[in-house]
Protein backbone atom coordinates (compact mmCIF):
# COMPACT_ATOMS: atom_id res chain seq x y z
CA UNK A 1 0.00 0.00 0.00
CA UNK A 2 1.55 3.14 -0.79
CA UNK A 3 1.64 6.25 1.13
CA UNK A 4 -1.33 8.02 -0.13
CA UNK A 5 -3.96 5.39 0.07
CA UNK A 6 -2.29 4.82 3.57
CA UNK A 7 -3.26 8.73 4.01
CA UNK A 8 -6.84 8.20 2.82
CA UNK A 9 -7.03 5.49 4.84
CA UNK A 10 -6.36 7.79 7.48
CA UNK A 11 -8.15 10.35 7.46
CA UNK A 12 -11.61 8.08 6.36
CA UNK A 13 -10.51 6.51 10.02
CA UNK A 14 -10.62 9.94 11.82
CA UNK A 15 -13.56 11.31 10.20
CA UNK A 16 -15.28 7.97 11.64
CA UNK A 17 -14.00 8.25 14.80
CA UNK A 18 -15.98 8.58 17.73
CA UNK A 19 -15.93 8.70 21.59
CA UNK A 20 -17.91 6.07 23.74
CA UNK A 21 -19.95 8.63 26.44
CA UNK A 22 -22.20 7.56 29.46
CA UNK A 23 -24.02 11.06 30.26
CA UNK A 24 -25.60 11.84 33.96
CA UNK A 25 -28.03 14.57 34.11
CA UNK A 26 -26.58 16.84 37.19
CA UNK A 27 -28.75 15.83 40.09
CA UNK A 28 -29.83 19.31 41.17
CA UNK A 29 -31.69 19.00 37.83
CA UNK A 30 -33.61 15.57 38.56
CA UNK A 31 -37.12 16.24 39.33
CA UNK A 32 -38.21 12.59 39.11
CA UNK A 33 -38.10 9.83 40.85
CA UNK A 34 -36.68 7.10 39.84
CA UNK A 35 -33.73 9.00 38.98
CA UNK A 36 -33.17 8.92 34.91
CA UNK A 37 -30.64 5.81 33.36
CA UNK A 38 -27.83 7.85 31.83
CA UNK A 39 -27.83 8.37 27.64
CA UNK A 40 -25.40 6.33 26.01
CA UNK A 41 -23.92 8.65 23.51
CA UNK A 42 -21.16 8.21 20.25
CA UNK A 43 -19.87 11.30 19.81
CA UNK A 44 -17.95 11.52 17.32
CA UNK A 45 -14.07 13.21 17.60
CA UNK A 46 -14.58 16.16 15.38
CA UNK A 47 -17.70 17.59 16.66
CA UNK A 48 -18.52 19.68 19.33
CA UNK A 49 -20.62 19.07 23.00
CA UNK A 50 -22.91 21.14 22.43
CA UNK A 51 -24.39 19.34 18.86
CA UNK A 52 -25.64 16.31 21.23
CA UNK A 53 -28.83 18.14 22.09
CA UNK A 54 -30.54 17.08 20.02
CA UNK A 55 -29.53 13.03 21.24
CA UNK A 56 -29.88 14.52 25.30
CA UNK A 57 -32.99 16.38 25.37
CA UNK A 58 -35.45 13.48 24.68
CA UNK A 59 -33.53 11.45 27.19
CA UNK A 60 -33.77 13.64 29.67
CA UNK A 61 -36.75 16.10 29.14
CA UNK A 62 -39.52 14.44 31.51
CA UNK A 63 -37.38 15.04 34.80
CA UNK A 64 -36.32 18.35 33.77
CA UNK A 65 -37.53 21.89 35.77
CA UNK A 66 -39.18 24.56 34.73
CA UNK A 67 -36.72 26.42 32.42
CA UNK A 68 -34.62 27.92 29.60
CA UNK A 69 -32.66 25.13 28.20
CA UNK A 70 -28.77 26.12 28.26
CA UNK A 71 -27.06 23.04 27.43
CA UNK A 72 -23.29 22.52 29.15
CA UNK A 73 -20.72 19.70 29.90
CA UNK A 74 -18.65 19.08 33.24
CA UNK A 75 -16.07 16.15 34.12
CA UNK A 76 -15.35 15.88 37.23
CA UNK A 77 -15.65 19.19 38.44
CA UNK A 78 -14.33 20.99 35.46
CA UNK A 79 -17.43 22.89 33.15
CA UNK A 80 -16.02 21.44 29.79
CA UNK A 81 -15.23 24.60 26.97
CA UNK A 82 -17.79 23.75 24.22
CA UNK A 83 -15.54 24.99 21.15
CA UNK A 84 -13.02 23.08 21.94
CA UNK A 85 -14.06 19.53 19.79
CA UNK A 86 -14.54 16.42 21.74
CA UNK A 87 -11.94 14.76 20.72
CA UNK A 88 -9.69 17.20 21.94
CA UNK A 89 -10.93 17.74 25.23
CA UNK A 90 -11.06 13.65 25.43
CA UNK A 91 -7.12 13.86 24.86
CA UNK A 92 -6.66 16.60 27.00
CA UNK A 93 -8.50 15.79 30.03
CA UNK A 94 -8.01 11.88 29.82
CA UNK A 95 -4.50 10.75 30.16
CA UNK A 96 -5.34 7.57 30.93
CA UNK A 97 -8.47 7.10 28.05
CA UNK A 98 -11.39 6.04 29.81
CA UNK A 99 -14.11 4.62 28.35
CA UNK A 100 -16.81 4.96 28.30
CA UNK A 101 -16.36 8.62 28.95
CA UNK A 102 -18.72 9.39 32.06
CA UNK A 103 -19.84 13.13 31.71
CA UNK A 104 -22.67 15.70 33.47
CA UNK A 105 -24.86 17.15 31.80
CA UNK A 106 -26.50 20.07 32.68
CA UNK A 107 -29.69 22.02 30.78
CA UNK A 108 -29.71 24.84 33.91
CA UNK A 109 -27.50 27.03 35.68
CA UNK A 110 -25.24 28.01 32.82
CA UNK A 111 -21.72 29.35 34.35
CA UNK A 112 -20.82 32.13 32.76
CA UNK A 113 -18.45 33.16 34.89
CA UNK A 114 -16.16 29.99 33.40
CA UNK A 115 -17.54 29.66 30.32
CA UNK A 116 -17.96 31.99 27.00
CA UNK A 117 -22.05 32.22 26.34
CA UNK A 118 -23.04 29.42 24.15
CA UNK A 119 -26.58 30.01 21.91
CA UNK A 120 -26.76 26.51 20.69
CA UNK A 121 -25.67 24.86 16.94
CA UNK A 122 -25.24 28.46 15.60
CA UNK A 123 -23.12 30.04 18.46
CA UNK A 124 -20.52 26.31 17.36
CA UNK A 125 -21.24 26.89 13.68
CA UNK A 126 -19.92 30.47 13.57
CA UNK A 127 -17.27 29.38 16.26
CA UNK A 128 -16.17 27.11 13.54
CA UNK A 129 -16.10 29.45 10.97
CA UNK A 130 -14.21 32.03 12.95
CA UNK A 131 -11.54 29.40 13.30
CA UNK A 132 -11.32 28.61 9.41
CA UNK A 133 -10.45 32.34 8.90
CA UNK A 134 -8.20 32.33 11.28
CA UNK A 135 -6.66 29.56 9.89
CA UNK A 136 -6.67 30.67 6.42
CA UNK A 137 -5.27 34.04 6.97
CA UNK A 138 -2.12 32.09 8.93
CA UNK A 139 -1.60 29.88 5.87
CA UNK A 140 -2.77 32.45 2.82
CA UNK A 141 -2.08 36.05 4.99
CA UNK A 142 -5.73 36.47 4.27
CA UNK A 143 -9.28 35.07 4.50
CA UNK A 144 -11.20 35.97 0.98
CA UNK A 145 -11.48 32.85 0.23
CA UNK A 146 -13.86 31.88 3.41
CA UNK A 147 -15.37 35.36 3.15
CA UNK A 148 -16.36 34.96 -0.62
CA UNK A 149 -17.78 31.28 -0.08
CA UNK A 150 -21.01 31.09 -1.04
CA UNK A 151 -23.92 30.66 1.06
CA UNK A 152 -25.13 27.04 0.00
CA UNK A 153 -21.03 26.34 -0.13
CA UNK A 154 -21.25 27.37 3.71
CA UNK A 155 -24.27 25.45 4.70
CA UNK A 156 -23.03 22.27 2.56
CA UNK A 157 -19.18 22.86 4.36
CA UNK A 158 -20.89 23.17 7.99
CA UNK A 159 -23.62 20.41 7.57
CA UNK A 160 -20.42 17.76 6.20
CA UNK A 161 -18.42 18.44 9.47
CA UNK A 162 -22.23 18.16 11.26
CA UNK A 163 -22.73 14.67 10.11
CA UNK A 164 -19.41 13.61 9.65
CA UNK A 165 -19.42 13.34 5.36
CA UNK A 166 -15.84 13.45 4.78
CA UNK A 167 -16.58 13.27 0.78
CA UNK A 168 -19.05 16.12 1.26
CA UNK A 169 -16.21 18.35 3.35
CA UNK A 170 -13.29 17.54 0.83
CA UNK A 171 -16.08 18.65 -2.19
CA UNK A 172 -16.29 21.88 -0.88
CA UNK A 173 -13.07 22.43 0.97
CA UNK A 174 -11.22 21.95 -1.98
CA UNK A 175 -12.50 25.44 -3.27
CA UNK A 176 -11.08 27.52 -0.13
CA UNK A 177 -7.38 26.61 -1.58
CA UNK A 178 -5.65 26.03 1.57
CA UNK A 179 -2.57 23.93 1.09
CA UNK A 180 -0.13 23.61 3.62
CA UNK A 181 2.11 21.00 2.91
CA UNK A 182 2.63 18.18 0.27
CA UNK A 183 3.31 14.20 1.14
CA UNK A 184 7.25 14.50 0.45
CA UNK A 185 7.55 17.90 2.24
CA UNK A 186 11.31 18.17 3.62
CA UNK A 187 12.02 21.17 5.40
CA UNK A 188 13.58 22.95 8.21
CA UNK A 189 12.00 25.57 11.15
CA UNK A 190 12.32 28.68 9.67
CA UNK A 191 14.09 29.63 13.01
CA UNK A 192 18.29 30.59 13.25
CA UNK A 193 17.96 28.84 16.70
CA UNK A 194 16.02 25.78 16.36
CA UNK A 195 18.49 24.24 13.80
CA UNK A 196 18.09 20.47 13.62
CA UNK A 197 21.03 19.33 15.51
CA UNK A 198 22.06 16.68 13.26
CA UNK A 199 23.85 17.90 9.67
CA UNK A 200 22.09 16.68 6.64
CA UNK A 201 23.70 16.77 2.87
CA UNK A 202 22.16 18.80 0.50
CA UNK A 203 22.14 19.46 -3.62
CA UNK A 204 21.28 22.89 -4.58
CA UNK A 205 20.10 22.90 -7.85
CA UNK A 206 18.85 26.39 -7.44
CA UNK A 207 14.65 27.75 -7.28
CA UNK A 208 13.25 30.21 -4.91
CA UNK A 209 12.33 29.70 -1.64
CA UNK A 210 8.76 29.45 0.11
CA UNK A 211 7.63 29.84 3.73
CA UNK A 212 4.88 27.60 4.89
CA UNK A 213 2.66 28.24 7.54
CA UNK A 214 0.78 25.42 9.07
CA UNK A 215 -2.04 26.19 12.04
CA UNK A 216 -1.69 24.60 15.47
CA UNK A 217 -3.50 25.07 18.70
CA UNK A 218 -1.21 23.64 21.06
CA UNK A 219 -2.55 22.52 24.56
CA UNK A 220 0.15 22.32 27.18
CA UNK A 221 -0.66 20.98 30.58
CA UNK A 222 2.29 21.52 33.32
CA UNK A 223 2.29 19.25 35.94
CA UNK A 224 5.32 19.22 38.92
CA UNK A 225 4.98 15.87 40.26
CA UNK A 226 6.63 12.97 38.05
CA UNK A 227 5.27 10.36 36.93
CA UNK A 228 5.60 7.07 35.19
CA UNK A 229 1.88 5.42 34.52
CA UNK A 230 -0.87 7.48 32.83
CA UNK A 231 -2.83 6.11 35.66
CA UNK A 232 -1.00 7.66 38.07
CA UNK A 233 -1.04 11.56 36.09
CA UNK A 234 -2.77 13.97 38.26
CA UNK A 235 -5.95 15.58 37.79
CA UNK A 236 -6.86 18.74 35.59
CA UNK A 237 -9.16 20.46 37.92
CA UNK A 238 -8.97 23.73 36.25
CA UNK A 239 -8.79 25.57 33.29
CA UNK A 240 -5.79 27.33 34.97
CA UNK A 241 -3.62 24.50 34.37
CA UNK A 242 -3.77 24.16 30.84
CA UNK A 243 -1.52 27.01 28.81
CA UNK A 244 -2.93 27.53 25.22
CA UNK A 245 -0.60 28.39 22.12
CA UNK A 246 -1.86 29.45 18.57
CA UNK A 247 1.75 29.19 17.30
CA UNK A 248 1.35 28.63 13.40
CA UNK A 249 4.59 26.12 12.73
CA UNK A 250 6.78 28.29 10.02
CA UNK A 251 8.38 25.95 7.58
CA UNK A 252 10.91 26.73 4.91
CA UNK A 253 10.30 25.45 1.57
CA UNK A 254 13.34 25.66 -0.62
CA UNK A 255 12.35 24.16 -4.05
CA UNK A 256 15.02 22.25 -6.33
CA UNK A 257 17.31 21.97 -3.07
CA UNK A 258 16.83 17.79 -1.94
CA UNK A 259 17.88 17.27 1.66
CA UNK A 260 17.65 13.54 3.35
CA UNK A 261 16.35 14.84 6.74
CA UNK A 262 12.45 15.44 6.57
CA UNK A 263 10.93 18.02 8.74
CA UNK A 264 9.67 15.36 11.25
CA UNK A 265 6.78 15.96 14.47
CA UNK A 266 10.11 16.28 16.79
CA UNK A 267 11.09 19.51 14.50
CA UNK A 268 7.26 20.66 14.72
CA UNK A 269 7.50 20.58 18.16
CA UNK A 270 10.61 22.14 19.00
CA UNK A 271 9.84 24.99 17.06
CA UNK A 272 6.77 24.90 19.47
CA UNK A 273 8.08 24.60 22.11
CA UNK A 274 11.41 26.08 21.86
CA UNK A 275 12.10 26.69 26.13
CA UNK A 276 11.60 22.74 26.06
CA UNK A 277 14.34 21.80 23.88
CA UNK A 278 16.85 24.99 24.58
CA UNK A 279 16.72 24.13 28.34
CA UNK A 280 20.05 21.49 27.80
CA UNK A 281 21.65 23.22 25.78
CA UNK A 282 21.85 26.38 27.99
CA UNK A 283 22.04 24.75 30.95
CA UNK A 284 25.13 23.31 29.30
CA UNK A 285 26.86 26.25 28.03
CA UNK A 286 26.40 27.29 31.33
CA UNK A 287 28.41 24.49 32.95
CA UNK A 288 31.14 24.61 30.16
CA UNK A 289 31.46 28.53 30.79
CA UNK A 290 31.79 28.57 34.64
CA UNK A 291 34.36 25.20 34.27
CA UNK A 292 36.52 27.40 32.33
CA UNK A 293 36.44 29.65 34.48
CA UNK A 294 37.08 27.85 38.01
CA UNK A 295 40.48 26.37 38.40
CA UNK A 296 41.47 22.83 37.04
CA UNK A 297 40.73 20.06 39.16
CA UNK A 298 42.30 16.70 39.06
CA UNK A 299 40.15 13.47 37.47
CA UNK A 300 39.03 12.13 41.06
CA UNK A 301 37.45 15.91 41.84
CA UNK A 302 36.21 15.62 38.36
CA UNK A 303 34.06 12.08 38.66
CA UNK A 304 33.20 13.16 42.43
CA UNK A 305 31.06 16.10 41.07
CA UNK A 306 27.78 15.59 40.92
CA UNK A 307 27.74 18.52 38.13
CA UNK A 308 29.72 16.29 35.68
CA UNK A 309 26.33 13.75 36.12
CA UNK A 310 23.89 15.98 34.74
CA UNK A 311 23.71 14.41 31.04
CA UNK A 312 23.49 10.75 32.30
CA UNK A 313 20.16 9.40 30.89
CA UNK A 314 19.41 11.91 28.58
CA UNK A 315 18.58 11.27 24.73
CA UNK A 316 20.55 13.14 22.29
CA UNK A 317 17.78 16.88 21.86
CA UNK A 318 17.57 16.93 25.44
CA UNK A 319 14.05 15.88 25.10
CA UNK A 320 13.02 13.89 27.86
CA UNK A 321 16.10 14.85 30.95
CA UNK A 322 16.46 12.56 34.14
CA UNK A 323 17.11 15.49 36.14
CA UNK A 324 13.69 15.90 38.17
CA UNK A 325 14.87 19.71 38.51
CA UNK A 326 14.83 20.20 34.65
CA UNK A 327 11.48 20.24 32.34
CA UNK A 328 10.45 16.69 30.68
CA UNK A 329 8.34 15.90 27.61
CA UNK A 330 5.66 13.49 29.34
CA UNK A 331 2.97 13.02 26.62
CA UNK A 332 2.25 14.24 22.84
CA UNK A 333 -1.02 13.03 21.70
CA UNK A 334 -2.82 14.12 18.65
CA UNK A 335 -6.13 12.71 17.39
CA UNK A 336 -5.97 9.89 20.61
CA UNK A 337 -2.80 8.89 19.17
CA UNK A 338 0.80 9.07 20.96
CA UNK A 339 2.73 9.05 17.42
CA UNK A 340 6.55 8.77 16.86
CA UNK A 341 8.59 12.17 16.89
CA UNK A 342 10.00 10.67 13.88
CA UNK A 343 6.97 10.75 12.28
CA UNK A 344 7.34 13.04 9.16
CA UNK A 345 4.86 16.69 9.97
CA UNK A 346 3.57 16.65 6.59
CA UNK A 347 1.81 13.36 7.18
CA UNK A 348 0.19 14.33 10.53
CA UNK A 349 -0.48 17.51 9.37
CA UNK A 350 -2.13 16.00 6.12
CA UNK A 351 -4.15 13.17 8.25
CA UNK A 352 -4.77 14.01 11.65
CA UNK A 353 -5.92 17.77 10.92
CA UNK A 354 -9.35 19.10 11.79
CA UNK A 355 -11.61 20.64 9.38
CA UNK A 356 -11.34 23.97 10.57
CA UNK A 357 -8.07 23.50 9.03
CA UNK A 358 -5.81 23.53 12.59
CA UNK A 359 -4.06 20.76 14.43
CA UNK A 360 -4.84 20.32 17.45
CA UNK A 361 -1.79 18.72 19.61
CA UNK A 362 -2.01 17.88 23.07
CA UNK A 363 1.16 17.71 25.39
CA UNK A 364 2.11 17.20 29.26
CA UNK A 365 4.99 18.91 30.62
CA UNK A 366 6.79 17.97 33.87
CA UNK A 367 8.44 21.17 34.99
CA UNK A 368 9.98 21.63 38.36
CA UNK A 369 8.44 22.43 40.92
CA UNK A 370 6.66 26.19 40.95
CA UNK A 371 8.03 26.85 37.36
CA UNK A 372 5.51 26.80 34.61
CA UNK A 373 5.97 27.08 30.64
CA UNK A 374 4.06 30.53 29.76
CA UNK A 375 1.99 30.92 26.71
CA UNK A 376 -0.75 32.75 25.07
CA UNK A 377 -4.10 32.32 26.42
Amino acid sequence: MDVGAIGSEAQKYLWEGAIPLQIHLHDSEVTTLPHPSPALVLAPRMGYLPLLLPLLKPHFSSTLPPGVDTIWFEYKGLPLKWYIPTGVLFDLLCAEQERPWNLTVHFRGYPGNILTPCEGEDSVKWSFINSLKEAAYIINGNCKNIMNMSQSDQVELWHSVLNGNMEAYQRVSSKLKLETVGDQFVGKPNSNLLKSQTNTSETDIGGPVKTGRIPVRLYVWSVSKDFDDLEDAPQIDSWDQISYANRPVEICIEEGKLRCKCFTLRDAVKALLPELFMEKTLIADETSRVEHEEDPRTPSEDERNPRNQEGVGENEDGCCPSDEAETKLKLVRIQGIEPKMEIPFSWVVKNLMNPEYFLHICVCIKVPQGNQLSHDR
